[in-house]
C-alpha cells in the first residue's frame, strides 16, 4: 500500500472511529485535524442530502470553516484572525486568560452550530455534534461547558455576518424571466428547469471589492458564420462529442458533480444525488492535508481560505453568467446541427459563460498550491463513495485543469468559458493568497 493510500485508509478509519464511539467506551478520543475532517464530511453528507445548489453550498462551507478557524486559533497565540481581514465581520472577543479551554472542542461546536443554522437537515448535524461532544467527555465539566459556550459565541459572530450578506433578500426576489433571444441562454433539456440563483451576484463577497472586481472580456459574439470564433468553438463541442475517447468520458463523468441530475425512464423521473464541486474540493483539501505534515492549525487555515475563495469565486462567476447570459451548446446544436443531439453530461440550469468548474477549481487550486506547493502529487479518492472512481494527479493545478476541460468533454461548455474561467478563478485565488504569510 502506497503512502497516500495508507493516509486515505487511516482517514477513513478515523471517521469510522468517531461514528462508533458510542459502542466503544474505551475508544481513544480523536484529536487534531481528524476532528475537522469529520466536521467537513458530515456537512458534505447533509449538503448532498439536502440538494443545495453549488453557490449555496459554497456559502455554507465558507462560514462553517471560518468559524472553526477563528475558534481554534486561540490555541495558537501567533495566529491572526482571518475574518478581521474580510468584510462584514465583527471582532471576536478573546477567551478569558484566567480560564482553561479545550479549543478543539470549542472549534467543533462553532463549526457545527454554523452548519446547523444554514442547512435544512438540522437533526443530522445535531446527531453528528453529539458524537463529537462524546470525544471530549473526559475533560473537566467546567472546562467542557466553558469551551462549548465559547465556541457558540464565535459561531454567533459568524452567523451575524451570514444574516446580513443579502442571502435572505435573494430568497424573496421574483422568478427569473427567460426570453427567446438569439445567442442568449434558454432553459435546457431534459427538465427545462428554472435558472439557478440568478441573483447570486447580490451576495456580499468576503474579500472581493464587488462581484465585478475580476470582470472578464465578454464571451465570443454569437455568430453562425463558419469563420467566427463562436462557431468554431460550437463546432469543437459538437466534434468532441462525436470522437471522445473512453478516458475523456471518464474525466467528464468524474468531475460532473452536478446535484441537479435527474434520470428519466419512461414516465419515471428520479434524482441522482452527487456531491457539489465545492464538496469535491473540500474532499481534496482533506486529502492534501492528510498527506502533508501540516498541523491542525495550518489545516484549519487552509480549509478557511480555500472555502472562502470558492465562495467569492462563485459570486464573480455568477455575476458574469447572468450579465452575458451566454447560450448553452445543446440549444444551438439542436437548432442548427443535429436536432436529437444530447450532451454527454446533463446541462446545469444556468447560463454558460464562464465555466463554474473552471472558476472555482482554479480559485481553490491557487490557494491550495500556495499552501502545499507546485508539484504536490495526490490520489483523489473523493468520488469513491459517490461514483466508485478515483483519479491521480501530478499537481493540484493539474486536477483543476482537468476539472475545467471535463466540461468540454461533457458537452456543456465552450473553450472560452473554460479558459477565461480559469483566469477569473486564478485572480480570486491570488487575492486570497495575499492573506497567507
Amino acid at each position: 500500500m502506497s503512502k497516500l493510500s495508507k493516509i486515505a485508509h487511516i482517514s477513513i478509519l478515523l471517521i469510522i472511529g468517531l461514528n462508533s464511539c458510542k459502542e466503544t467506551t474505551k475508544q481513544k478520543p480523536i484529536t487534531g485535524s481528524a476532528i475537522q475532517y469529520y466536521c467537513v464530511q458530515k456537512l458534505t453528507d447533509v449538503i448532498v442530502y439536502d440538494i443545495f445548489s453549488p453557490p449555496v453550498a459554497s456559502r455554507i462551507y465558507a462560514y462553517s470553516n471560518l468559524a472553526y478557524y477563528e475558534t481554534l486559533k486561540f490555541a495558537f497565540p501567533n495566529e491572526e484572525s482571518i475574518t478581521s481581514k474580510l468584510k462584514g465581520f465583527s471582532n471576536i472577543p478573546p477567551p478569558q486568560t484566567t480560564q482553561t479551554y479545550n479549543f478543539e472542542l470549542a472549534a467543533s461546536v462553532a463549526f457545527m452550530k454554523v452548519a446547523k443554522t444554514l442547512v435544512f437537515s438540522k437533526d443530522s448535524i445535531t446527531n453528528s455534534t453529539k458524537v463529537l461532544l462524546e470525544q471530549f467527555s473526559n475533560i473537566d465539566q467546567s472546562e467542557f461547558d466553558r469551551s462549548v459556550n465559547f465556541g457558540e459565541s464565535v459561531a454567533d459572530i459568524i452567523l451575524k455576518r451570514a444574516a446580513t450578506d443579502n442571502y435572505k433578500i435573494t430568497r424573496g426576489m421574483p422568478r427569473y424571466s427567460v426570453f427567446k433571444e438569439i445567442g442568449k441562454w434558454q432553459q435546457t433539456p431534459p427538465d427545462y428547469s428554472d435558472a439557478v440563483e440568478p441573483y447570486w451576484y447580490k451576495i456580499q463577497p468576503l474579500l472581493m471589492d464587488s462581484a465585478a472586481q475580476f470582470k472578464l472580456i465578454p464571451p465570443p459574439a454569437y455568430s453562425l458564420e463558419k469563420s467566427s470564433l463562436y462557431y468554431k468553438e460550437l463546432k469543437e463541442v459538437y466534434d468532441v462529442s462525436k470522437s471522445k475517447t473512453k478516458e475523456q468520458d471518464s474525466i467528464a463523468y468524474y468531475w460532473d458533480d452536478n446535484p441537479f441530475v435527474s434520470e428519466h425512464k419512461g414516465h419515471l423521473t428520479y434524482a441522482n444525488k452527487k456531491t457539489t464541486p465545492v464538496g469535491h474540493w473540500m474532499g481534496i483539501t482533506t486529502i492534501l492535508s492528510g498527506a502533508s505534515n501540516k498541523n491542525e492549525m495550518e489545516t484549519a487555515k487552509t480549509f478557511a481560505l480555500t472555502s472562502s475563495a470558492i465562495f467569492d469565486a462563485f459570486i464573480a462567476c455568477w455575476d458574469e453568467k447572468y450579465k452575458s447570459k451566454m447560450v448553452r451548446p445543446i440549444t444551438v446544436i439542436r437548432e442548427h446541427l443535429e436536432s436529437e443531439w444530447n450532451a454527454f453530461l446533463q446541462t446545469p440550469p444556468f447560463p454558460e459563460y464562464t465555466s463554474e468548474h473552471s472558476v472555482i477549481s482554479a480559485a481553490a487550486a491557487t490557494v491550495l498550491t500556495k499552501a502545499y506547493g507546485d508539484n504536490f502529487a495526490f490520489n483523489d479518492t473523493t468520488e469513491l463513495q459517490y461514483l466508485g472512481m478515483k483519479r491521480s494527479f501530478k499537481s493540484i493545478e493539474a486536477a483543476s485543469d482537468e476539472a475545467g476541460i471535463s466540461r468540454l468533454y461533457g458537452g456543456i461548455h465552450y473553450r472560452s468559458a473554460i479558459d477565461k474561467g480559469k483566469e477569473q478563478g486564478n485572480q480570486v485565488g491570488l487575492l486570497y493568497n495575499q492573506l497567507i504569510k
